[in-house]
């Protein structure tokens, strides 16, 4: 399960349009995030998650946070200020066997796009020829989907929902999200080929009544178990507040994907579905593989990307750290060994440093343990958004983070054991679910 986000200003006045994703995937799956340069590939092909495809051009310099197992990535901004953050959709048709995951098709259209429309056409053509599938769990190998894409760049974005090789995209005015649900009410934009034919071969769709994308394709029920309606209506809200998104900035940003959700409790951990953007898991079956496992905010203007990103799961106890692009030298993100997979174990990246840290505030107490290093992250993450865009800087501070988590998470660990009545049995619960997750996964 993920959110993902777009402000994009149609009012002719030149501002920046503002993108921003938490990518939710099981409690110990490493996701790692990847600064990676131009690359020549001419007629070299591409070995993708599942399948291989034959490379179309040269390759563009792209930040990536990808899940540590897979080729493909979760979301990623390249150097023309192309953002993409991809969702799991649940659709009445079935996912094949073997194809591109949305993974792969969001990768392969950042490292070969220059604009939004380029990545939406190179999306939606891969598609018609190759489909989507293949497993997408990482350790639930029979967990798959079809896919939404938020793709943006600094002239606006396009919502692209797809079921199979069929889909609609719309663009997006004002403020976009997109969470795990069909959305595409309203008669689409663009409508794929053969998608009107499909719909009405298979009883969807009558003919006659105006044509609903969500409504044909969607799986309701999975929708409600998601939560996905209510995430996207609240980060919806929380984006637009009283202005519409017109004064969005980092600051709301941030607190948007740091949000804890619309419930009076806003804790992590609560609640029998996933309804926050900043989601952790739980030992529910709705919630196991709901933990956010990393987050990423860009800016894009034309004078180019800005982009900020946690390398790390739950943004709440994170730093968004500043990526720069096109500087001819590439940042240090702490992930040890790029595009080699093997970050999955290596407990010495930053993504696992900081996981120790947060599953100590998971089983020693949320508000009582983000006290005691709550005023130095903050501190430091002031330190990160002001930051000159020099790649040695911002790769110090990837360094400095990494340093940082590890001291707090001895700390935390210093704390006693809340009281084991503390939140009666559900918290009981989550924390024996942390505690296991953690024996699991050797930390």
């Amino acid at each position: 399960m993920c959110d993902t986000m777009v402000v994009s200003s149609d009012d002719g006045l030149g501002r920046p349009v503002w993108f921003a994703k938490n990518s939710d995937r099981e409690a110990g799956e490493a996701q790692l995030v990847e600064h990676l340069p131009r690359a020549s590939a001419e007629g070299v092909s591409v070995r993708a998650t599942w399948i291989t495809v034959p490379e179309a051009g040269p390759r563009c310099e792209v930040v990536l946070s990808r899940p540590s197992w897979m080729w493909g990535a979760e979301m990623g901004v390249n150097e023309h200020g192309v953002a993409i953050g991809n969702e799991a959709v649940f659709t009445k048709l079935p996912v094949a066997d073997s194809g591109l995951t949305g993974m792969d098709l969001l990768r392969i259209a950042l490292e070969r796009s220059s604009t939004a429309d380029d990545a939406l056409d190179r999306i939606t053509g891969l598609i018609a020829r190759y489909g989507q599938g293949g497993p997408c769990g990482y350790r639930n190998k029979g967990f798959r989907y079809h896919n939404a894409f938020l793709i943006a760049d600094s002239r606006g974005a396009w919502l692209l929902e797809t079921a199979d090789r069929y889909w609609a995209a719309s663009r997006v005015r004002g403020v976009g999200t997109s969470s795990n649900v069909l959305t595409l009410d309203r008669p689409a934009d663009i409508l794929g080929r053969g998608t009107l034919d499909e719909a009405r071969r298979r009883g969807l769709w009558s003919g006659t009544a105006p044509f609903s994308f969500r409504e044909a394709f969607g799986r309701k029920i999975m929708g409600i178990l998601s939560g996905g309606d209510v995430r996207r209506a609240f980060t919806a809200r929380s984006l637009a507040k009283d202005d519409g998104g017109v004064g969005c900035g980092l600051d709301r940003v941030a607190d948007t994907v740091r949000s804890h959700g619309p419930s009076a409790h806003g804790a992590p951990g609560d609640g029998l579905r996933m309804e926050s953007p900043c989601a952790h898991a739980s030992f529910l079956p709705t919630r196991t593989a709901g933990q956010t496992t990393g987050s990423m905010i860009a800016c894009l203007g034309p004078e180019g990307p800005v982009v900020w990103t946690t390398a790390t799961s739950s943004p709440c106890l994170s730093i968004l750290k500043r990526v720069p692009l096109g500087k001819g030298e590439l940042v240090q993100t702490g992930a040890t060994h790029p595009s080699s997979g093997t970050d999955a174990t290596n407990r010495d990246t930053l993504w696992w440093r900081h996981e120790r840290l947060h599953r100590a505030v998971m089983i020693r107490g949320y508000a009582r343990s983000r006290v005691v290093f709550e005023a130095e992250r903050a501190s430091l993450e002031r330190e990160a958004w002001a930051i000159p865009d020099d790649p040695r800087v911002a790769s110090e501070l990837f360094a400095r983070h990494g340093e940082k988590v590890t001291e707090w998470a001895r700390a935390v660990e210093l704390l006693k054991m809340p009281p084991s009545g503390l939140r009666g049995i559900r918290g009981a619960a989550n924390r024996y679910f942390w505690k296991r997750e953690s024996v699991r996964d050797g930390l």
